[in-house]
């Protein structure tokens, strides 16, 4: 998208989702689809929607030398460490990390806060080349069987520079569960990305997990692509995503289709670095699936793949929407980038019952 009008850095929508503030009633305004675009925010009665809107002007990215992109120390640190959910009801993690040096451990350690016992789960590594560039080493680990609504530490680096982190896992699924999603889209990494994270991590709402809806690092904005802005876009976003699950759409920046240069395969970096739990809603790819988190059925689809009548995506939708249970989850939350249909430059959709 364009720096324009479509170029829409930040919702940060603080929803409190919460069924007793809509009332009871099945048939009533409780029937509410919540569609989460690039250009598009959807505000709801009862829930709390930020008033911060950023100035419409471009800015200059962040140089290389920044602070926020700063390697952390240590011989083969981990870097670039996120996580997301890892099953289809919250009692899963996926946390991924980067090393440069050398493959080094793909274990990860973790308790929870008011255990003894710590437990170990073993990941898979993955590395990449487009064009002149050759990622580090990428590790995917999932940790399950964890209880709900438990704060749990863990370490990666096992054997070199371990790190430590935690997260919280979400409440049991419910209907009356409330939970609080932060909403963020077009990040990439200009200084006015860096006052966008930092608005959402002093929100008084306290997000518990962003709903991201596509556009992560703009690496594409560079020439041949250069990904080494996917990797100075992890180490700047870490600051969050270690800590609570970032929610991924993909977007027209995450395609990095460049026939120019020799590389015909789409979204190659965003789906070597960023996994989601795609298998666990019988999904055949990694661009559309969902999930459910505390009282929210979530359905990612994907603006640039192929979505129309037969295709694989639209096949696994029409599947998809009669699990959605109200009376288990009243929230109906479908992330995309793009609306199907553009008519003007800005746009506002409602959802409706």
């Amino acid at each position: 998208m364009t720096w324009g009008a479509l170029k829409v850095r930040e919702y940060c929508v603080q929803e409190k989702i919460k069924m007793g503030l809509l009332g009871s009633s099945s048939s009533s305004s409780s029937l509410v689809a919540i569609i989460l675009v690039l250009n598009v925010v959807v505000v709801c009665n009862g829930g709390k929607t930020s008033t911060f809107v950023r100035k419409v002007e471009k800015t200059p990215d962040m140089p290389l030398d920044s602070d926020v992109f700063r390697i952390p120390p240590g011989y083969n640190a981990p870097q670039q460490v996120h996580i997301t959910q890892g099953d289809h009801v919250g009692k899963a993690v996926i946390v991924s990390w980067v090393t440069v040096n050398e493959l080094g451990s793909n274990t990860v350690i973790y308790w929870s806060e008011n255990g003894k016992e710590k437990k170990q789960a073993e990941g898979k590594v993955t590395t990449y080349k487009f064009y002149n560039y050759t990622s580090g080493f990428i590790h995917h680990t999932t940790i399950r069987n964890l209880k709900f609504n438990t704060k749990y530490y863990y370490v990666v680096g096992i054997g070199h520079t371990p790190r430590q982190f935690w997260f919280i896992t979400p409440p049991e699924v419910g209907p009356d569960v409330p939970y609080t999603f932060g909403l963020i889209g077009d990040l990439g990494q200009s200084f006015d990305s860096n006052r966008t994270l930092t608005h959402y991590e002093l929100n008084p709402q306290k997000g518990k997990t962003v709903l991201f809806v596509g556009d992560l690092s703009y690496a594409d904005n560079y020439p041949n692509h250069d990904n080494v802005r996917w990797d100075t876009w992890g180490r700047f976003v870490e600051r969050s995503v270690a800590y609570q699950p970032w929610i991924w759409t993909a977007g027209n920046h995450e395609l990095d289709f460049a026939p120019e240069i020799g590389e015909t395969k789409p979204f190659k970096p965003y789906t070597k670095r960023y996994h989601v739990p795609y298998k666990a809603s019988n999904s055949t790819a990694p661009f559309w699936y969902s999930i459910k988190r505390a009282s929210a059925y979530i359905i990612v689809l994907a603006s640039y793949s192929a979505y129309g009548k037969y295709t694989p995506q639209y096949k696994w939708l029409e599947q998809e929407l009669p699990k959605v249970n109200r009376t288990e989850t009243p929230w109906l939350i479908v992330l995309m980038h793009s609306p199907g249909i553009i008519a003007t430059t800005i746009i506002i959709w409602r959802g409706k019952p």
